[in-house]
């Protein structure tokens, strides 16, 4: 496949190729209830049933993952365990099982196809980084000689798969509501979102914001917040991402043509530093974990960022999806680079790739190529 010469610091190294394979779905789209997706069984000798996608457990299974990661030229060196030495690859052969019905397995040529001429763009911090890059691996594993075309015109990076016109962009946006260069210093503005034009105009959004709510000290990018044309210091973190979230709610309702643009939010995409939270006290990060947490539950429930979510979304009068992912990923204590990553610093909040990421792109996949 060709690509451009152009790239950014944080840019993708070009491997061989691989191929995935494909098998017959068992599920079909049916509309979304309270911002979840909800499907309909069509396994043999069942009943007709409706399903939560969300709602199910970790099996190991020998047919994942999907691709080789090696073979994968988007992964950049955050996500790529594989590469830099994780000595457990267990974590790959990991498949989502709803609990009264089948995700769809992957099919990146008919999602290209069925996609055909359309831009989908990720709007979000790093976790939207792993999100689309896993999904740009299910596509070139899907139609590997397809010509590509990779461009960085930052905060944007694009990848045109040119066979199909179908575009794979990720917005770099840390809180989708604005940071503002102000004499006083940077503001974070809870109320003001000015890239929105710039993302309308694709046919698919999937926002994420979270990773960035609690940074404080060197690593925090603001210095101020101004909430209501008041600016503070600062103040409650999470009335402050429920401030900006109502902002970008407001923006979907009011300037989006969700008739033509179909938008997705990602769920809380959790993190695995207080073992705690899966009944192992005095465990501080993911380094030793090899398996997912069994059953369908966690221990330590839902975080409150998500509970927020929930109630943005609810409220809003335009249909956006949620990519209910939180407890599905907080089952995966396994799935995280710990130190097996580019600055070998420990990560326990980004995922690897392939891993985990791919089945939030299963689910994404369902929905827009099954609906």
């Amino acid at each position: 496949m060709g690509l451009s010469k152009q790239r950014s610091s944080s840019s993708y190294n070009n491997v061989p190729i691989c191929l995935t394979i494909f098998v017959t779905v068992a599920c079909f789209y049916l509309p979304s209830v309270a911002g979840k997706h909800v499907y309909k069984s069509k396994q043999q000798g069942s009943s007709s049933s409706s399903c939560n996608m969300y709602d199910g457990s970790w099996v190991y299974d020998e047919s994942y993952p999907l691709y080789d990661s090696s073979s994968c030229p988007y992964i950049r060196g955050e996500f790529n365990c594989k590469k830099y030495g994780s000595p457990n690859l267990r974590y790959l052969n990991y498949r989502w099982q709803p609990s009264n019905c089948d995700l769809p397995r992957f099919d990146g040529k008919k999602f290209l196809e069925q996609m055909k001429g359309k831009q989908i763009m990720f709007v979000g911090d790093s976790l939207s980084a792993d999100h689309c890059e896993s999904l740009l691996c299910l596509l070139h594993a899907s139609v590997p000689n397809s010509n590509a075309i990779q461009s960085v015109d930052d905060p944007v990076t694009t990848v045109l798969f040119q066979d199909y016109n179908v575009s794979v962009s990720v917005f770099h946006s840390l809180f989708l509501v604005d940071v503002e260069n102000k004499t006083i210093g940077r503001v974070l503005n809870l109320d003001s979102l000015k890239n929105g034009e710039n993302w309308k105009k694709n046919d698919v959004l999937i926002f994420n914001t979270w990773h960035w709510w609690y940074r404080s000290g060197a690593s925090q990018p603001w210095d101020y917040i101004e909430d209501d044309k008041k600016i503070m210091k600062d103040m409650d973190r999470m009335v402050a991402f429920s401030k900006a979230l109502r902002t970008w709610a407001n923006w979907i309702d009011s300037d989006v043509n969700t008739q033509t643009t179909k938008v997705f939010f990602q769920g809380i995409s959790p993190s695995h530093y207080n073992g705690t939270d899966w009944n192992e006290p005095g465990v501080t990060n993911c380094a030793k974990e090899t398996e997912p947490i069994s059953g369908s539950s966690y221990p330590g429930g839902l975080p409150e960022a998500a509970i927020v979510v929930k109630q943005v979304l609810s409220k809003m009068t335009k249909p956006v999806h949620l990519l209910d992912i939180t407890t599905l990923s907080q089952l995966r204590k396994d799935g995280h680079p710990s130190s097996y990553n580019k600055y070998k610093g420990m990560d326990c909040t980004h995922w690897c790739i392939a891993g985990v990421t791919d089945t939030w792109n299963q689910l994404l996949h369902a929905s827009l190529v099954l609906d």
